[in-house]
């Protein structure tokens, strides 16, 4: 990034930060804060961390002079917050949080990647508050500002929780470790849980091989390691009696089926992919990690010029990143794209060449910020 590119964002952000309604975290004195800077020249991102506040005023006051381009505090209480070693801070309990980045789901067009995190996010959602029986009012819902989304479950029965408890609980979201034998042993209930979702990927994964000829079925059949032609061919003839078993009640009975065992264990297969698509795909590290740091919610992305924006859950499903956490002008500024490409927002579609281009001032700053153009 070159300094007329630079010195353009820190005034875009400048701007921001002095006429916006800025929102505290709770406790906000007990958190540790991390910021990283606009430093031209610089190749790797530094960031500026062991910071504590004592209350909002000196936190925005603080924002308004700095105008860091990341803002980040941490899940954490401390007692000591700015102590220059993890060790020395003493920890008293951390928020539950959950991160969902795109990245780790997908890769396409940005926009592609905004909309299939956000399935995953509103079937977080679903769980934590349908399944789990988390309070609604307890969760704080993010849009990160680039390619995801955080929810914070600020409860007091998680603030304790260490390490193994939370890995325990985004194993449970992510459908990691799941054991067959236990899911099919007991009576099947109408409740939503891996049970029933263990029993639908499976008998979606039957009536795929429906829509296949016979010889198909059966080759991909035997070639699942543990099954032979025998009994793929008997698999196959029995498969709506299958299907007819699972829609009324599972049992382990169906376990001592060589190829059901086969299919429900295979570690890259077709049943596999069709399982995952029924977890929530969470950051696992995220939540594991009782000393995160998180980004601050209204502040700005660095990476992308656009809000960390917090959202009511009730409209999750009709937020659109691409607009509802776009902050700046539409005044015309000129960019020079390092390559073409077509970018979604503000409800409108731009298409840049190589070059020198016109483009509204919020296309222009998130282009700088992803590194995609300099100012021109």
């Amino acid at each position: 990034m070159n300094p007329s590119t630079t010195e353009f964002l820190r005034q875009r952000f400048t701007e921001y930060y002095k006429k916006t309604v800025l929102v505290a975290p709770s406790s906000l004195e007990q958190r540790e804060w991390g910021f990283v800077l606009f430093n031209p020249g610089e190749k790797e991102m530094r960031m500026r961390r062991h910071i504590a506040f004592a209350g909002r005023t000196e936190l925005f006051e603080y924002l308004k002079n700095l105008v860091p381009s990341h803002t980040y505090y941490s899940s954490a209480y401390y007692e000591k917050p700015d102590a220059a070693t993890m060790g020395e801070k003493g920890w008293c309990g951390a928020d539950l949080i959950f991160d969902l980045d795109a990245d780790h789901i997908m890769k396409g067009p940005y926009d592609q990647m905004l909309a299939r995190v956000k399935e995953e996010t509103e079937k977080l959602v679903t769980m934590l508050t349908e399944e789990l029986g988390i309070d609604p009012k307890r969760i704080e819902l993010v849009f990160s500002g680039g390619r995801g989304y955080h929810i914070h479950v600020k409860d007091l029965a998680f603030r304790g929780w260490g390490s193994a408890e939370r890995r325990e609980l985004i194993d449970y979201i992510c459908g990691i470790g799941i054991d067959p034998q236990r899911l099919f042993s007991g009576k099947p209930t109408a409740a939503t849980g891996w049970q029933g979702r263990f029993r639908e990927a499976l008998i979606d994964y039957l009536r795929w091989l429906g829509t296949m000829n016979e010889a198909e079925a059966f080759a991909y059949l035997t070639a699942i390691s543990g099954v032979g032609k025998d009994s793929a061919a008997l698999f196959l003839k029995k498969r709506e009696d299958l299907i007819w078993e699972l829609e009324r009640g599972p049992t382990t009975m169906l376990l001592k089926n060589r190829v059901i065992e086969a299919i429900v264990h295979e570690p890259e297969g077709e049943f596999k992919k069709r399982l995952d698509a029924r977890a929530a795909l969470a950051d696992e590290p995220v939540t594991t990690d009782i000393k995160r740091l998180i980004r601050m919610p209204t502040s700005l992305h660095g990476g992308s010029g656009m809000r960390v924006q917090p959202i009511e859950l009730r409209n999750l499903h009709d937020f659109d990143p691409l607009v509802d956490a776009v902050v700046f002008s539409t005044r015309d500024v000129k960019v020079d794209a390092r390559f073409p490409l077509t970018l979604p927002m503000l409800g409108s579609t731009y298409q840049l060449q190589k070059g020198i281009s016109t483009v509204p001032e919020a296309v222009a700053v998130f282009l700088c910020c992803r590194g995609i153009s300099e100012i021109a």
